[in-house]
C-alpha cells in the first residue's frame, strides 16, 4: 500500500503540490495564531521589585456573575483596564499569618523629575524596598515628607546624590525635596526608575486613599513557603484579590504585563478562529478537488478488484503522508513567522520588551498540525465516498461523466443559509453597536457558506445567461466555453467559492480598518475646537487646568483623562474606551456632536454621557441608569445625561474627572485642552505655565490628532497584517483550484484538437471561461463585501456609505483578475504544447 502511495505521489506532482501547499499554509497560519495564544498564557512579565516576596496579593481581574440558569450560575473573568486596589486593612491581616515575616503594602505614585524629565519614574513607600530587596548604596533612608531616596539609574541621569535638593512633580503639585540616599538592587535597570518617600508621605500622595496597589508577603527564613502561601490564599479568598506566586509575581508588579497577556490571548484567539474557518474551507476544497480529479485512478483500482476499504485506505494514506510532509515544512515556517510577529509587537509597543514566543510554542504547533490533518482526512474520506461505494464498471463510467449539480439537502441548506444572511442584514439595520457588528460579521460568513453550497446552480445559471454574450464576443470559442461551463458547473464550485471568499473577505475586513481609522481621526479633528493643548508623558496635574483658566484670553480649559470602563454585555463585561473631563467649559473645547440630552448636565459623580453606538449596544437612552465598572473594577450606576455620535474620536463613555478620582493609576490628566478668546494670543503665557512643570509642553491640537492617528494606525497594523495573511491564504486556495482545474483538462483539450479545434481557439475558449467565471465571482464577492462593509460601518459609525479607497479597490480587482488569468493561462499553455495524441493518454 505505501509503495503505491509513494508512486502515486511521484506521478501526480501537480495535484499533490497544490494539496501540500494548502496543508502547509494552513498549518503555518494556525501555528502563528496558536503561538500568540500560548505565549500570552505563559507570559508573566519580569519579577524585579517583588523578587524577595514569596507571594504578592493584587487585583487585576474582575469576576462577573451571570444570571442563574438551570440551577447554576455562570461566571466570567475580564482583565481590569486599570490596576485594581487592595484594601489597606488587609495588610495587617496578612502580616498576622503564621510564618509571615512582614507584609508590605506597595503604592505606585506618578512622579516626574525636573533633574531628568525624560526618565520614566514611579514613586513608592520606603517599606517596599524590602520586597526587591534594595540595598543602600550611599546616604540614609528618607525620614521627613520633604525627603526622598532615589535608585542608581535616576541618580546617574539627574546627577543626584545625598544632600542634593531637586524638584519633582507628584501628587498634582511641584515639590522641593532633598535626596537623602541612593539605593540599588540586583538586575537594574528596570522599565522605570524609582523614587522612595516615607511610608506616611506615600500614603498621602497615593491617588487611592485607603487602598494599596499590592501586598508583598515576605516569609520567615524557617517557615514553610507552601504553607504560608496556602494560608494567605485562604485569608484573601472572597476579597476579589488574587495571590501571585513564582513567576506570576511579575503580573502583580507590571500591569502592562497583564494587559499584554490579555491582548495576545484575545488577538491570537480571535484571528485563530477566523483562520480555522478559512483553513478548514481551503483544505477541504483542495483535498476534495484533488480526490475528485482522480476518479479514473480510483475507478481503475476498483475494476481490478481493489475493495472500497482499500481505496479509502489509499486516499487516507496519501493525505496522511502529505500532512506529515506539510507539518515538516509548515510548522517551522509558522514558528519563524510567529517570532517575527512577536518582535514586531514589541517594536510597535503592543507588549513589553521582555515578551517572547515561549519555548517554540510546542502546544500551538501540535494543535495546528492535528487540526489541519484532521480536516484533510475527513475531507478526503467524504470526497472519495462515492467512488468507493459504487460497482467497478459504474466507476469507470462515472469517471468521465459529470455528476448532477447536487442533492436536495445541499440546495435546501444553501437556500436556508441565504435566507439567514438576508435576515442578518435586517438585524444589522435595526440594531447598533456590538450587536450589529457581530451580526454583520456573521452575515459575511453565512453569505460565503451559502454561495459555496449553491455554487453549482449559480455556475449553471451564469453559463446559460452569459452564453449569448460569450458567443458574440468569442465566436465558436465562446460557444465551447459556455458549453463547458454548463457541463462542469459542479466542478467549478471550489473555484467560484475561493474567488468569492478572497474578494468578499478581503474587501470587507481590509476596508473596515480604513473606515475605522478615518472615522477616528476625522471625528477627533472635527470635534476638537480648542486651539492649544498642554500635555506631558507623566501626566498633567489638575492644578494646571485651573491655572490655565486664570490666564487672560483663555476662554476655557478642559482636563482630559483617558481610561477604559467595563460595561455589561451578554452576561459578561466588555471594556470600552472612555474619557474623564472637567465639565466646566467642556462644551467650548470639544464638540461631541450630541444627538440627545445636554452635555452641560454632566456634573458631579453621578452622571455620564455615552456614544450612540454604546447606547444602542447597552439599550441606554437619556435618563437611563447605566450600570458599569470603572477601570479599577469599582461598580457604579450613573445617569445618562447625553448621547453623542463622535464615539470613535472621543471614546464611547464620557465621565467627569470627579467620578474617576481615585480610580485611575496616576490620578492625573493626560492633557488639557485650551480654547482662547478670538484675537487673544495666549501661547506665551501657556508656555511659561508649561515650563514651570517638568515634562509638560504646549502643543497645537492638530498634534493631538496626529498622535491619535499614529496610535490608530499602529493598532490597525496587527489587524491588517493578520487579515493580509488570511486573504493571501484564500488567494493561494483560489490559485490552487484554478491550476488543478486547468491541469485536469489534458484529455479534453487533446480531444478538441484532434477534431480540428486550433490552439488559438482553445486559448480563447479558456479565456472566455475564465472571464465568465471571474465576472460572476467578482460580482458576487463585491456585492457581499459591499453589503457587509456598509452594514458594519453604518452600525458602528452611523455612515451608510463606507469609505473605500480607489487604490484598494484597484488592487483587489486587478489582483484577482491577474490571479485568475495567470493560474489558467500558464497550465493551459503547457497542456497545449503536448501533442494531442500523446495528451489523450495522459492522466486527468
Amino acid at each position: 500500500m505505501w509503495g503505491l502511495i509513494t508512486r502515486l505521489l511521484r506521478y501526480r506532482k501537480g495535484t499533490f503540490v497544490a494539496t501540500f501547499l494548502a496543508l502547509a499554509g494552513g498549518m503555518s497560519i494556525l501555528t502563528v495564531c496558536g503561538s500568540l495564544v500560548e505565549s500570552g498564557l505563559r507570559y508573566t512579565g519580569e519579577t524585579q521589585r517583588y523578587s524577595a516576596a514569596v507571594a504578592v496579593v493584587a487585583r487585576n481581574d474582575l469576576t462577573v456573575r451571570g444570571p442563574e440558569r438551570f440551577g447554576e450560575r455562570e461566571t466570567s473573568t475580564v482583565t481590569l483596564p486599570e490596576r485594581g486596589g487592595v484594601p489597606q486593612s488587609l495588610v495587617d491581616r496578612v502580616a498576622e499569618v503564621p510564618g509571615v515575616e512582614r507584609a508590605v503594602g506597595d503604592r505606585t505614585i506618578s512622579v516626574a523629575s525636573a533633574a531628568a524629565p525624560d526618565v520614566p519614574v514611579a514613586g513608592h513607600g520606603w517599606a517596599s524596598t524590602a520586597l526587591a530587596p534594595y540595598e543602600m548604596v550611599s546616604g540614609t533612608a528618607p525620614r521627613a515628607e520633604d525627603e526622598i531616596a532615589v535608585d542608581r539609574t535616576l541618580a546617574a541621569a539627574g546627577k543626584l546624590r545625598p544632600g542634593t535638593t531637586t524638584t519633582i512633580l507628584t501628587g498634582g503639585s511641584l515639590r522641593q525635596v532633598r535626596v537623602t540616599g541612593v539605593v540599588g538592587r540586583p538586575g537594574e535597570p528596570g522599565p522605570r526608575s524609582s523614587v522612595f518617600f516615607t511610608d506616611a508621605q506615600a500614603a498621602r500622595l497615593h491617588p487611592r486613599q485607603g487602598l494599596v496597589d499590592a501586598i508583598g508577603v515576605v516569609a520567615a527564613e524557617d517557615a514553610d513557603r507552601d504553607t504560608v502561601i496556602a494560608a494567605v490564599k485562604r485569608l484573601t479568598d472572597g476579597t476579589g484579590t488574587k495571590v501571585y506566586t513564582g513567576d506570576e509575581r511579575g503580573l502583580a508588579e507590571q500591569p502592562e504585563a497583564v494587559a499584554a497577556r490579555s491582548f495576545t490571548v484575545e488577538a491570537g484567539g480571535a484571528f485563530g478562529g477566523y483562520a480555522a474557518l478559512i483553513t478548514g474551507f481551503v483544505v477541504a476544497s483542495t483535498v476534495g478537488l484533488s480526490v475528485r480529479h482522480r476518479r479514473r485512478d480510483f475507478a481503475l483500482l476498483r475494476a481490478i478488484a481493489a475493495t472500497p476499504g482499500q481505496v479509502r485506505m489509499l486516499i487516507v494514506g496519501e493525505v496522511g503522508l502529505l500532512s506529515l510532509l506539510a507539518a515538516v515544512v509548515g510548522i517551522p515556517l509558522g514558528l519563524l513567522a510567529g517570532r517575527r510577529v512577536g518582535g514586531e509587537l514589541v517594536t510597535r509597543g503592543f507588549v513589553p520588551e521582555d515578551f517572547t514566543l515561549s519555548g517554540g510554542a510546542p502546544a500551538a504547533a501540535a494543535v495546528a498540525a492535528a487540526t489541519v490533518t484532521a480536516v484533510a482526512l475527513v475531507s478526503a474520506v467524504i470526497a472519495g465516498r462515492r467512488t468507493t461505494r459504487i460497482r467497478p464498471t459504474e466507476a469507470l463510467g462515472e469517471a468521465s461523466v459529470e455528476r448532477a449539480l447536487g442533492g436536495r439537502a445541499r440546495i435546501v441548506s444553501g437556500v436556508v443559509l441565504l435566507g439567514v444572511a438576508f435576515a442578518l442584514i435586517a438585524l444589522t439595520g435595526s440594531t447598533g453597536g456590538q450587536t450589529a457588528m457581530g451580526a454583520a460579521v456573521g452575515m459575511l460568513y453565512t453569505f460565503v457558506l451559502a454561495i459555496a453550497l449553491l455554487a453549482p446552480w449559480i455556475n449553471r445559471a451564469a453559463a446559460v445567461a452569459l452564453s449569448p454574450l460569450l458567443r458574440a464576443v468569442f465566436g465558436d470559442s465562446g460557444y465551447l466555453a459556455a458549453a463547458n461551463l454548463r457541463a462542469n458547473a459542479r466542478g467549478m464550485v471550489a473555484v467560484l467559492t475561493a474567488l468569492v471568499l478572497s474578494v468578499g473577505f478581503g474587501g470587507t475586513i481590509w476596508f473596515l480598518q480604513d473606515n475605522l481609522e478615518r472615522q477616528t481621526v476625522v471625528q477627533s479633528r472635527e470635534g476638537t475646537i480648542a486651539q492649544h493643548a498642554l500635555a506631558g508623558d507623566a501626566g498633567v496635574p489638575a492644578a494646571v487646568a485651573a491655572e490655565a483658566r486664570r490666564i487672560p484670553g483663555v476662554a476655557a480649559a478642559t482636563g482630559i483623562r483617558r481610561t477604559s470602563v467595563l460595561v455589561p454585555f451578554m452576561d459578561e463585561a466588555m471594556p470600552v474606551v472612555a474619557q474623564g473631563v472637567d465639565p466646566e467649559g467642556a462644551g467650548r473645547t470639544m464638540d461631541l456632536k450630541v444627538t440627545s440630552g445636554n452635555l452641560d448636565d454632566l456634573r458631579g459623580r453621578e452622571t455620564v454621557a455615552v456614544s450612540s453606538s454604546q447606547a444602542d449596544t447597552s439599550g441606554w437612552e437619556v435618563g437611563s441608569r447605566a450600570r458599569m465598572w470603572l477601570g479599577d473594577g469599582t461598580p457604579v450606576t450613573l445617569e445618562v445625561v447625553a448621547v453623542y455620535s463622535r464615539g470613535f474620536g472621543f471614546g464611547d463613555v464620557t465621565l467627569t474627572n470627579e467620578t474617576l478620582a481615585g480610580h485611575t493609576a496616576s490620578g492625573l490628566n493626560d492633557h488639557v485642552l485650551i480654547r482662547s478668546a478670538p484675537g487673544a494670543d495666549v501661547e506665551p503665557a501657556l508656555t511659561e505655565l508649561a515650563d514651570a512643570y517638568p515634562g509638560i509642553a504646549v502643543t497645537g491640537t492638530e498634534g493631538l490628532t496626529g498622535e491619535l492617528a499614529k496610535e490608530v494606525a499602529m493598532s490597525s497594523w496587527l489587524n491588517r497584517m493578520l487579515v493580509a495573511v488570511l486573504v493571501g491564504y484564500a488567494v493561494l486556495a483560489a490559485a490552487n483550484t484554478l491550476v488543478m482545474a486547468a491541469l485536469a483538462r489534458a484529455r479534453e483539450l487533446s480531444l478538441l484538437r484532434l477534431v480540428g479545434v486550433t490552439r488559438r481557439q482553445l486559448k480563447r475558449m479558456a479565456h472566455a471561461e475564465q472571464g465568465a467565471l471571474l465576472g460572476v465571482a467578482l460580482a458576487i464577492g463585491v456585492a457581499v463585501s459591499a453589503v457587509t462593509l456598509s452594514s458594519i460601518v453604518n452600525a458602528v459609525a452611523g455612515q451608510p456609505v463606507p469609505y473605500v479607497p480607489p487604490l484598494g479597490v484597484a488592487v483587489i480587482l486587478v489582483g484577482t483578475v491577474a490571479l485568475a488569468l495567470v493560474s489558467t493561462s500558464v497550465p493551459v499553455g503547457r497542456l497545449l504544447r503536448t501533442p494531442p495524441v500523446e495528451g489523450m493518454g495522459l492522466r486527468e
